[in-house]
């Protein structure tokens, strides 16, 4: 499994970093943890097939997570029209902005699915799996708990506050990495609900400048552990 974080700035795009979107690929397919900018650019950068990626999850509805999808889906409805992507959403109001941006309220055609999610399993398509959890950021806001060739992969999303709502996963199961942002709220306050997590690596992602100081203290302090912050272009192999 390989993850490609494409952006990793925060509310708005940096020069060198774009708004939050991470890709994932096992086996040969592909999917998305937010789509904040224009990832269908960067698949054909890359020469991955359209038809290749299989899921969408957006974890809330706010732009920065949001702003290439529409661009992904309106050229997946007319131009590569033997892709099937599958796209999560957590309200039943972005599916009909959605559609009334695109095809003027009309269904998209066959093969592209915009599906509306609750916290639970809301994808299993035998490659991967992926679970929602409720948080306090904004209503309708979730983490993802993505599980694939074995391995467990929690995205944070954005939070209301570490102590509140960082979601209980992290010290009940076993996981390989922990995505958490680091927009919202110091990274001292994370690094204190981290300490109690059962977790091999993490990597904090969505990231304020105005942390940097914070974000540059947790890094000089050894953890159980291992820490590092996300950047554009990184990639991580599972």
């Amino acid at each position: 499994m390989r993850i490609t974080f494409i952006g990793t700035s925060h509310g708005v795009p940096e020069p060198e970093r774009r708004c939050s979107c991470t890709m994932i690929e096992t086996a040969g397919r592909y999917y998305f943890i937010d789509m904040g900018t224009q990832a269908i650019e960067d698949l054909i950068h890359r020469g991955i097939s359209i038809n290749a990626v299989k899921g969408i999850f957006i974890t809330h509805p706010h732009g920065d997570h949001t702003n290439g999808l529409i661009s992904f889906v309106d050229l997946a409805n007319w131009y590569f029209k033997t892709s099937e992507p599958q796209v999560y959403l957590p309200d039943e109001s972005l599916v009909t902005g959605m559609k009334a941006w695109i095809s003027g309220g009309k269904d998209l055609r066959e093969g592209i699915g915009l599906h509306v999610y609750e916290a639970g399993v809301i994808y299993d398509d035998g490659f991967a799996k992926v679970t929602a959890i409720a948080t306090q950021h904004c209503h309708h806001s979730h983490a993802f708990l993505f599980e694939a060739e074995g391995k467990k992969i929690l995205f944070t999303g954005d939070l209301g506050h570490p102590t509140k709502d960082f979601p209980q996963v992290a010290f009940e199961e076993e996981l390989d990495l922990i995505i958490v942002e680091s927009a919202h709220f110091s990274s001292d306050a994370t690094e204190a609900v981290l300490a109690n997590a059962k977790v091999k690596r993490v990597l904090h992602n969505h990231i304020s400048p105005r942390w940097a100081e914070d974000l540059a203290r947790m890094a000089s302090r050894e953890h159980h552990y291992q820490y590092g912050k996300a950047f554009d272009g990184m990639e991580v192999v599972m």
